[in-house]
């Protein structure tokens, strides 16, 4: 396992149903999940339990702990157009995923500099995982629910570790660079969308970099939205919880 940075996270989000969208399954109006969650979901979950625009979560790892199942379901979502429309969309079952993660200083923020504390955004960070997350957590989609809890990862048998195998998943979806994360010179100003090809190992996923993926496609041109003391407030205003700011 990779060496565990000062400020890492560890722990466990599972749920009945995920749904990862292959998104080109979606051009139908169908939707039909990836096998495994996509980085861009787990940051959302992570974000979900703990975020700050002073600081970038990287998701180092994943455990996928039960076997990969799914399910379809028939769905009458809205129409653009009006009325609903009948749709098929096929969900990952009883899903349970053990992550580690840690967070950098967004470098691309100078004017949240003052805010670079790791002992307190760390030590927060742990405690809304100890509650289950600041806001509600979602397995992909709303309608799907996730529940986070604290885990040792590493702890407890994978179903894909006995006996040991290998799986590859092909070229999958990794996430999307927002201008204000970039981190190459080539993608900034830039909304990037990338792809990567993940292998798991005996249940176990490592994740690359964002700006490790070399298959990416720049979607737009993309502003870093400025925040001043009129927009921002530090933690300490607001107690050590920091539930506004």
């Amino acid at each position: 396992m990779r060496t565990k940075y000062s400020n890492t996270v560890e722990f466990q989000v599972s749920g009945a149903y995920a749904l990862f969208s292959d998104p080109v399954t979606r051009v139908g109006g169908e939707k039909f999940s990836y096998q495994i969650p996509t980085y861009e979901a787990i940051k959302g979950i992570l974000q979900s339990v703990y975020w700050k625009p002073t600081l970038i979560w990287v998701i180092d790892e994943m455990r996928v702990m039960n076997p990969i199942q799914t399910q379809t379901k028939a769905i009458r979502p809205v129409s653009y157009n009006g009325g609903n429309d009948l749709a098929y969309y096929t969900y990952l079952k009883d899903v349970c995923y053990q992550v580690r993660a840690h967070f950098e200083w967004n470098d691309n923020r100078p004017e949240l500099a003052q805010d670079r504390n790791e002992n307190k955004h760390h030590n927060i960070a742990r405690r809304m995982i100890d509650r289950g997350g600041r806001r509600d957590i979602f397995l992909g989609t709303r309608e799907c629910q996730g529940y986070v809890e604290p885990c040792v990862f590493g702890e407890g048998a994978s179903f894909y570790e006995n006996p040991p195998r290998e799986l590859a998943f092909g070229l999958m979806y990794h996430g999307i660079t927002y201008a204000d994360e970039a981190v190459l010179e080539e993608d900034r100003g830039q909304m990037t969308v990338r792809f990567w090809q993940p292998v798991m190992k005996d249940g176990l996923v490592r994740f690359i970099r964002p700006e490790e993926c070399s298959v990416k496609r720049h979607i737009h041109e993309m502003d870093i939205k400025r925040f001043s003391d009129k927009t921002f407030s530090g933690l300490e205003e607001f107690g050590e919880e920091g539930e506004t700011g």
